[in-house]
């Protein structure tokens, strides 16, 4: 027992260190590159976090365990919008960036439906997979671009949206103030950025297997079914590590970088991991009927939710953290009382589904309507 307990706590200990590092090494090359802390975040960040994704779904495709590898896609997402976002809002209320609400919120719900679309055959082909990717390569040079043309016509907005943001990175600017470094210097920095980068993935990562591992174990101590492991810990296990640097840039006052990471996570997931594992898979990645009647609309459904909640005072709120964190804990428990055959599935499905949606539609409707008084 008290080893599975040492192995959780060096695993939360790696997640808090690697969130740490991957941070500093971010911001780093934000600063470096020229490059809005939000765009880092939509890139380098939720790329480098969603490493376990692409490990294991394109493996299990590989292998021929391709539910395995679509049920990691769509179950990180999920996680990543409620879990992540909704335990970094609870850590601090995290400010939303203009480019999020209007470029890449709706791209990734535009995805969402799109997977729906592509998967509802039964199958996702090795076309569909190279068409995917091909999506990626667009939206990085689209982003990019953009972003470049913004940080032009507006020089401040290259510093994130976020009003406090700004203020506290005055500081941190002051130091790089007057002439540029030396190419050589600015060619050391840049690597030595990229070294934290890469320092900070390997710690995140390890820190997930060793969370992952002593949770299963303890969990397996105190008798509880493989099947509720399966469903709960091992299904977020590979969003630990956006987890742990979402809460970290959230609490440190890196708002672009907490909601960016999330979002990009989400966008990279459909596009490139879904897309690998459909060409890793020999005849294309086969999709459950399961997960088309109810996983893959509740990852459309919280897509789409984040179009109220971000609008809504342009931010995220405690109290809509809790919201999401609050429905991760109802869709985990809707999950397990399912896989056991409980008698209580059917009155908690019911009373989700004809209390708890409609009360929180009429929240978020509400919340939407005081936007604009919020905003003036």
């Amino acid at each position: 027992m008290l080893q599975q307990i040492l192995l959780i706590a060096a695993g939360f200990v790696c997640l808090t260190l690697g969130g740490e590092v991957l941070v500093r090494g971010a911001l780093g090359l934000a600063k470096r590159l020229g490059m809005s802390e939000l765009i880092i975040g939509l890139t380098v960040v939720s790329f480098a976090t969603s490493a376990p994704e692409l490990a294991v779904s394109v493996d299990a495709a590989y292998s021929g365990y391709a539910d395995v590898a679509f049920g990691n896609v769509v179950g990180s997402n999920i996680f990543n919008v409620l879990f992540v976002l909704g335990l970094s809002a609870l850590a601090a209320p995290l400010i939303v960036s203009p480019q999020l609400l209007k470029r890449d919120v709706p791209v990734m719900v535009g995805l969402s439906i799109l997977t729906y679309l592509i998967a509802r055959d039964g199958v996702i082909t090795h076309l569909e997979g190279a068409f995917l990717l091909v999506l990626m390569v667009i939206y990085l040079t689209a982003s990019i671009i953009l972003v470049q043309r913004e940080n032009r016509e507006s020089p401040g907005h290259a510093e994130g949206s976020d009003p406090a943001h700004r203020q506290d990175g005055l500081s941190a600017a002051s130091s790089g103030a007057g002439p540029s470094p030396s190419r050589k210097g600015g060619a050391a920095a840049l690597l030595g950025y990229a070294i934290l980068v890469i320092l900070g993935v390997a710690i995140l990562v390890l820190g997930a297997k060793l969370f992952v591992d002593g949770a299963v174990s303890l969990a397996r101590a105190w008798g509880v079914s493989e099947l509720i492991i399966a469903v709960t810990l091992v299904a977020a296990a590979t969003s630990l590590p956006e987890a742990a640097t979402s809460v970290t840039a959230g609490l440190r006052g890196r708002r672009d970088i907490a909601i960016g990471n999330v979002v990009g996570s989400n966008i990279f997931n459909i596009l490139v991991v879904l897309g690998l594992g459909a060409l890793a898979a020999k005849d294309g990645m086969a999709v459950a009927a399961e997960a088309l009647r109810t996983d893959l609309p509740v990852m459309i459904g919280v897509a789409v939710a984040c179009l109220p909640i971000f609008f809504s005072r342009r931010m995220v709120t405690r109290v809509e953290g809790a919201l999401l964190f609050a429905y991760y804990l109802t869709y985990t428990a809707n999950l397990a009382l399912a896989v056991t055959h409980s008698p209580w599935f059917e009155p908690f499905r019911n009373t989700v589904f004809y209390g708890v949606f409609p009360l929180t539609a009429v929240f978020l409707a509400l919340s939407l309507l005081r936007s604009p008084r919020s905003a003036s």
